[in-house]
């Protein structure tokens, strides 16, 4: 199979390199890409948000799947204009990838199937002093988030009315962008947050992973939120009896939902949970794998990827099963310094090639420009190294050994990834 994934982070490396096992596979595209993706797929200069130059390629190269990774192109229709070409493609159509382009969306959804969530209102713009009065009657902490697509920005967890009403400012008066023109003022969920990822056809539903990932930039979980810092998987909270619980109260209740609202979803199901002592409630819905978790989740599959892909586009997910390998893993964040704010661009990563004797440590590009011999910073999160290993801990060195040969003094990176699973250890 040709088959092109549409993205440049760390995420679209990882679902190359997983992609890249399958003996399904015969050529592997990947649009932009990157200097590290370039290692295991070939790269076309078309941007994310060039939807017409990428149903172009895919029609020319006679691409037989597209795997979407970032979400902006889906909720903005990638997929419906490749299928209106004849192209397959993987992820879900602009209408069903409202469940996160929209988050006023999702807890409306959320509401009328019964699914759990916290409580929230709505405001815009015009009803702005109401929602500053909200914030102001409304028990600490309080939750404030644009309700559009944000890169993982828009979302506030104020400790103090100030604070809120800060946020609000920023989604009013355009800093955030559209994103900001609508938000979500919500109830703070108590317990421990964890993501479960599955994948969908439209009517089937399998789980293939959970992680749980480090959103705050500095330790201790400390500084502002970011894209994510780091995560691992599997979930120690997310067993068994637990994943099931939430594939039967929140995924499988979502895609009967979608479907019967007459827009089906079809594609990677990210469930952003907190679980706490009344059981799993939804924080958020993104209709694409996570990233870093999909740098954490991937290494760990078994099961050959593009062949669940097809069975995912061909309706038929009930016919497959995904098999994990009985290992952890642990991915680290590097970033550049001044991140998730205003950072410089061009510093020198050195050290990057010498860390992939080991089979089991990875590196995933995100942000980097290969300049000759080097590797050049030209990001914020700028590369994710993973670990494996028979226990969390002996993931967790791995990773952190590995980092510990890369010279970047222009950057950073948190030093406690997965503390709050070995603390329990």
């Amino acid at each position: 199979m040709k088959v092109l994934v549409v993205g440049s982070g760390g995420r679209e490396h990882a679902l190359c390199a997983s992609l890249r096992r399958s003996p399904l596979l015969t050529t592997l595209f990947c649009a932009p890409g990157s200097g590290g993706i370039a290692g295991v797929a070939q790269c076309v200069a078309i941007g994310v948000d060039d939807l017409e130059g990428m149903c172009r390629f895919a029609t020319a190269e006679e691409i037989d799947l597209v795997v979407v990774g970032p979400e902006r192109p889906l909720v903005e229709g990638l997929v419906d204009r490749l299928e209106a070409a004849g192209v397959r493609a993987f992820g879900p159509r602009a209408a069903a990838a409202r469940l996160e382009g929209s988050k006023a969306f999702m807890k409306s959804f959320a509401r009328r199937h019964g699914i759990p969530t916290a409580a929230c209102r709505v405001f815009d713009a015009a009803r702005r002093h109401e929602a500053e009065a909200h914030v102001r009657n409304h028990p600490l902490p309080v939750v404030v988030k644009a309700d559009g697509l944000a890169a993982g920005k828009g979302v506030v967890v104020a400790e103090d009315t100030a604070s809120a009403l800060a946020a609000l400012d920023a989604a009013f008066e355009g800093r955030l962008g559209d994103a900001g023109a609508c938000v979500v003022v919500e109830e703070f969920l108590e317990g421990e947050e964890a993501s479960l990822f599955a994948l969908c056809d439209g009517i089937h539903a399998i789980g293939i992973g959970t992680a749980q990932d480090h959103k705050r930039a500095f330790d201790g979980d400390r500084g502002p939120n970011t894209g994510g810092m780091g995560a691992y998987s599997p979930a120690p909270i997310l067993g068994g009896a637990m994943t099931e619980r939430v594939m039967r109260e929140i995924v499988r209740p979502t895609l009967a939902g979608m479907a019967a609202e007459g827009t089906p979803f079809s594609g990677f199901l990210y469930a952003g949970l907190m679980i706490g002592a009344d059981g799993p409630r939804l924080v958020e819905f993104n209709v694409r794998f996570g990233d870093p978790e999909c740098q954490t989740v991937l290494p760990r599959l078994k099961s050959d990827l593009l062949g669940l892909l097809t069975a995912a586009t061909r309706g038929v997910l009930d016919t497959q099963e995904v098999a994990f390998a009985d290992d952890h893993a642990l991915t680290v964040v590097a970033a550049t310094r001044g991140y998730p704010g205003a950072y410089e661009k061009g510093s020198v990563v050195g050290g990057l090639p010498d860390v992939l004797d080991d089979p089991d440590v990875m590196i995933f590009h995100a942000g980097t420009r290969r300049d000759g011999d080097l590797w050049r910073a030209e990001g914020g999160r700028v590369f994710a190294v993973t670990g494996l290993g028979g226990s969390l801990a002996v993931a967790r060195a791995k990773a952190y050994a590995a980092l510990a040969r890369i010279c970047w003094p222009e950057g950073y990176y948190r030093s406690d990834i997965g503390w709050r699973a070995l603390r329990r250890t």
